[in-house]
């Protein structure tokens, strides 16, 4: 089971910015990048599936979307979830520490994510840490992206389930397991105590360019 001293840690996390501040960073984050692909909401809505009113929420910084939601989003603009938390008016820096790490907490399923590496920097890497508590299960509705993004989970702590389109990898402490995303995803916690993991996911630099 989750531990008290987990619990107090996370709550400290995210209250120390508060919700306001992660749904703030998402917003500028959405709109900037629809700006950037010159997008209306309408057209972004049918890219993705989610509705006008939902986006325009987001966009408003007014949003409890879900990870399902802000992931479908992330795919219409082009982007792996792990960039959807990036802080476009971040002062690019080579280092985050811990404290300026943005920390969210899935309204649905109650899984909290840590955005680990530094925000704004241009990297084709992301780092990400999740805690998914007992019971718990997260799916994403992922499909072939463009450019190509590989991602690898590596489990730190507890078992977990892990499916990728139609197979199914079952993961525990200490275990990697290397991919490209390009069909659904289910994270999985069937265990009566917490999972811990770190995902690192990498975009192939558009073809003709240098990484």
């Amino acid at each position: 089971m989750i531990q008290r001293k987990d619990i107090v840690s996370i709550m400290v996390d995210i209250h120390s910015r508060g919700p306001s501040d992660i749904n703030a960073r998402l917003a500028r984050r959405v709109g900037g990048r629809r700006a950037e692909l010159g997008l209306s909401l309408d057209a972004l809505a049918a890219r993705t599936g989610v509705s006008r009113s939902m986006l325009s929420l987001v966009e408003r910084g007014e949003s409890s979307a879900t990870a399902t939601v802000l992931e479908k989003i992330a795919g219409g603009l082009g982007l792996p979830l792990a960039r959807l938390f990036d802080d476009p008016a971040a002062t690019p820096n080579p280092r985050a520490r811990r404290a300026e790490q943005a920390v969210w907490r899935d309204p649905a399923s109650g899984y909290v994510r840590r955005s680990v590496s530094p925000a704004n920097f241009p990297s084709a890497i992301r780092i990400v840490e999740v805690l998914l508590p007992p019971g718990a299960a997260v799916s994403y509705e992922t499909g072939p992206r463009v450019p190509v993004v590989h991602q690898q989970i590596w489990m730190r702590e507890g078992r977990m389930e892990f499916t990728l389109g139609r197979q199914t990898h079952a993961l525990g402490p200490g275990d990697c397991l290397a991919m490209i995303l390009d069909a659904p995803t289910v994270f999985r916690n069937r265990t009566r105590r917490k999972c811990r993991y770190v995902v690192v996911v990498v975009t192939e630099a558009p073809r003709g360019r240098r990484s």
